[in-house]
């Protein structure tokens, strides 16, 4: 890769990631030579090097992850943020307190160039279920401060926890208030399920009524233009904000490498068609996204290979099932697209992998969590489009993967866990649906709920509307809620029930949007499937006689990322 002449292995790139781990002592930097330099290293810099923000993410009981990423230019154009071609110690700090009166830990990280003067920090060693705020030092810059908490003792249910969930953020379709919003919650927990960030160049993704503002560079292709995009993301202050207010667990969907990709299979008409090309590709959008986020040392990527899936437990109350449904699976069958396809049915086709569906098997069998919330990025429940006798659905979501959905519930039915709940991102649009044993025959039994957040801009400020008169509801009595809006989903998980609202705003293309509720929606325990309590009315502006086909084809084409 021309902007990589030095390709880095797992293990090299452990050591150059400005990755500490820092116990009950001081921070211990991977190598006494590394932390030598990086003592030795001065301090002054050109300006503010916190220019993109910090973050924390996979909270334990014990600790959490810390990360930033210096960068005096976020936009230059190989990717480095501006930054000297040397190592900068940052030195970082956790209280207990947000005026950092009361300083529980303290280090010293080194930010490497190699690794675009990124630093992760893992924290080991603090008391469970407690709030702390952490911040970083460059000389004299401080960054801003961010609140993170640990998870309660694993033998512990906590206090009820205040999760949020989103996903698909591209730049160009709006401003992301929808994350400025989210912060002002102040949730616990932050969940990212895919669409970060968006590969389009300027002006090959276009939303009716143009977009909003502008990508940086090419597509990205090569590891400087991944890390331009990230650094371009992470610039947004809004975006800084949500990150600030609570620690994430985040996982990638396609747009974090290319549209609808499959394994080792880019999509039809890729810049990087040929397999070689795309597994260079893979590997540096799977090193930008390490990069560029606050994940553990376990998912330091080897080449194309990253670990994502992962489980993180919340005490008693939940587990946390994180996915990767792009890095494993089979490729779309039938091409791709909404199709009546016999393929899909294939027994021997996985979205997941057969490791990770034994991993996510495994940890259903284990489980004695009140909640087990699959954290992953496509479709769910089956989405039928056709009132007739075919049966025509998306083959990326896990309606082109059914008998890997049908091991997937079969095994949480046999695990006998207490309350399955599905989180989804990726469609662009607010869903809401009971899982059933057999989706063709609606008296069926309901084995679990799914949620589904809308986007944060993709596909620009949508529309509100009469969920009840959606065709996919028509055609789908599992459906239950439908909305056209960009957005989030905050839940209140307490022992007894999930409450999640739907929240939404009437626009992304100005400034200071306010969020409301469009729905509510409650899983009771040990009652699978969602119950709604609350709906905003819908007043339309104007008379609307609009066919069902002519509904399905914009919910279609809303959700489809095809320039």
């Amino acid at each position: 890769m021309a902007d990589a002449p030095h390709p880095l292995d797992r293990r090299t790139l452990l050591v150059t990631t400005g990755l500490v781990t820092a116990g009950t002592a001081v921070a211990v930097l991977p190598g006494a030579a590394t932390a030598h330099a990086a003592r030795r290293a001065p301090e002054t810099l050109a300006g503010d090097p916190f220019t993109l923000g910090v973050a924390s993410g996979d909270p334990d009981h014990q600790g959490f992850v810390l990360w930033t990423r210096l960068a005096l230019k976020p936009l230059a154009e190989d990717g480095l943020g501006g930054m000297p071609d040397k190592t900068v110690p940052v030195r970082w700090e956790v209280a207990a307190d947000e005026r950092f009166r009361r300083i529980e830990r303290r280090g010293t990280a080194a930010a490497r160039p190699e690794s675009a003067h990124s630093v992760h920090v893992e924290l080991k060693g603090l008391r469970p279920g407690r709030e702390y705020w952490y911040r970083f030092r460059v000389g004299s810059h401080v960054s801003p401060a961010g609140r993170a908490l640990t998870a309660p003792q694993p033998s512990s249910f906590g206090s009820p926890l205040a999760m949020a969930f989103v996903s698909c953020s591209q730049f160009e379709h709006g401003l992301f208030t929808a994350y400025r919003r989210l912060a002002e919650e102040n949730p616990d927990l932050i969940l990212h399920l895919g669409d970060y960030q968006y590969e389009y160049k300027k002006g090959s993704y276009n939303i009716p009524g143009g977009n909003v503002r502008d990508h940086e560079g090419p597509e990205t292709v090569t590891l400087a233009g991944y890390r331009q995009r990230h650094a371009q993301y992470k610039s947004d202050l809004d975006l800084q904000a949500a990150h600030e207010a609570a620690p994430w667990l985040v996982v990638w969907d396609d747009h974090e490498t290319e549209n609808n990709w499959a394994a080792g299979v880019p999509e039809a008409g890729s810049d990087t068609p040929d397999p070689a090309a795309f597994r260079e590709r893979r590997a540096a959008a799977a090193r930008a996204f390490y990069e560029n986020m606050p994940l553990r040392r376990s998912s330091v990527p080897d080449g194309p290979d990253m670990q994502l899936y992962r489980r993180v437990r919340w005490g008693r109350l939940a587990n946390f099932h994180m996915l990767d449904t792009r890095q494993y699976r089979d490729d779309q069958a039938c091409g791709d697209g909404y199709k009546d396809c016999a393929a899909a049915s294939d027994p021997k086709r996985s979205i997941t992998g057969d490791a990770q569906e034994k991993w996510l098997i495994d940890g259903f069998r284990r489980s004695a969590a009140r909640w087990d919330v699959l954290g992953q990025q496509v479709f769910f429940a089956q989405r039928d489009n056709n009132s007739g006798p075919a049966k025509v659905t998306s083959m990326d979501g896990w309606d082109g993967y059914v008998a890997s959905r049908d091991r997937i519930t079969k095994g949480w039915l046999d695990a006998k866990v207490r309350n399955p709940v599905v989180l989804t991102g990726d469609v662009h649009a607010h869903w809401a649906s009971d899982l059933k044993a057999d989706f063709d025959d609606p008296s069926s039994r309901t084995i679990g709920a799914e949620l589904v957040c809308s986007s944060i801009t993709s596909g620009g400020d949508g529309t509100d509307s009469d969920p009840a008169t959606h065709p996919f509801l028509k055609i789908n009595p599992h459906l239950r809620f439908y909305n056209n809006q960009r957005g989030y989903v905050i839940s209140r998980i307490g022992k007894d029930e999930m409450r999640s609202d739907f929240k939404t705003l009437p626009t992304v293309r100005t400034a200071g949007a306010e969020a409301s509720t469009k729905a509510t929606y409650v899983v009771e325990d040990r009652v699978p499937g969602v119950k709604q309590t609350y709906l905003r009315p819908y007043v339309s502006a104007k008379s609307e006689s609009r066919a069902d086909r002519d509904r399905i084809r914009e919910t279609i084409q809303n959700e489809t990322d095809r320039p």
